[in-house]
């Protein structure tokens, strides 16, 4: 949220790791974004995980009550990855990777993907309420 502390710091980061990917990437990750804190008012954005092998740029972490999910980005994808996606209904079938593990489930979006929104928006939504529960 606005008010919190790091807040601004992690939006600015996440901006202009957009602004850096560019292309197709850049904007993909940019309409998750917009969907994710469309989505929840109560939705802070953080980076997280620095190490050398990302230029110390970090990992877009997208939370409330704990972590909802993560975007990164990828040569030939993005990878939105929801740290409780196994316990979430997805009857629309947005999930289309990870899907043997026992806790996270990702999105992979490739060039032309078409992302269902509305569908989208609903993980958002139910990931909040589970981290909430």
């Amino acid at each position: 949220m606005a008010g919190e502390p790091g807040f601004e710091t992690a939006s600015k980061e996440i901006d202009a790791a957009i602004e850096e990917t560019g292309g197709w990437r850049g904007e993909v990750l940019a309409r998750a974004r917009r969907l994710i804190l469309e989505a929840g008012p109560e939705i802070v954005e953080e980076v997280k995980w620095r190490k050398p092998s990302n230029d110390m740029r970090g990992v877009p972490v997208w939370s409330c009550d704990g972590i909802i999910c993560t975007g990164e980005t990828y040569k030939d994808k993005v990878k939105l990855t929801f740290a409780k996606g196994a316990s979430l209904d997805d009857p629309a079938g947005v999930f289309n990777a990870s899907l043997d593990g026992n806790a996270r489930r990702a999105i992979d979006m490739r060039e032309g993907d078409v992302l269902d929104e509305k569908a989208f928006t609903e993980l958002i939504r139910g990931a909040a309420a589970l981290n909430a529960s």
